[in-house]
């Protein structure tokens, strides 16, 4: 097997991403609504839910291929890779939010390379702070408590995890941006 091949998921760890159809979409739980249809900056929500007791610590950081889905929405070849970086964002020493993003390398070029090392900084301060940026729609999914596809911190005991992910364009290059609550999170 080839190393680009060896980086590749196999498709059955993916959970299925859909369209969140508006706020009051019924398909999703209703505590979750307004945290996963919520448009602005997920960072600036949890900074007033912890106090400002916030955190970021990064899980890893690489090149490597995106996950199927990931490479269809951001238009991304087959073996093409990409920064990826996964983080959890802590509230009040507690691991609430476990988010993974997609830095196609085009974007990370002029202005943008700096975004190749944002070391313990939250992604969605730079991203809510740029006026270039556009969001598009969000999408949601539903995560098995022991989903293959998250991180072992960042796997539950029980209840169903949900997330949400959109694409992003800064100075219209596209990054992906996906962010999953944890069970710690109430």
């Amino acid at each position: 097997m080839s190393a680009a091949r060896s980086f590749v998921y196999p498709p059955e760890a993916e959970p299925l991403w859909r369209p969140m159809l508006c706020h009051a979409d019924y398909r999703v739980p209703a505590q979750w609504r307004p945290w996963l249809s919520d448009r602005g900056s997920l960072t600036e929500r949890l900074l007033v839910a912890s106090d400002r007791q916030l955190r970021v610590t990064i899980i890893q950081q690489k090149l490597a291929v995106p996950k199927l889905s990931e490479r269809r929405v951001l238009g991304l070849r087959a073996r093409q890779r990409a920064l990826i970086r996964e983080v959890v964002l802590w509230g009040r020493g507690q691991p609430w939010v476990y988010a993974r993003s997609i830095l196609p390398l085009k974007t990370l070029t002029g202005r943008l390379k700096p975004l190749r090392q944002l070391d313990n900084r939250p992604l969605g301060a730079l991203l809510f702070n740029d006026p270039s940026m556009r969001r598009e729609p969000v999408q949601v999914a539903r995560f098995k408590a022991q989903s293959g596809c998250l991180p072992g911190l960042a796997r539950g005991t029980g209840r169903p995890l949900w997330g949400r992910r959109s694409v992003f364009r800064l100075d219209s290059k596209p990054l992906l941006v996906s962010e999953i609550f944890l069970e710690a999170f109430k």
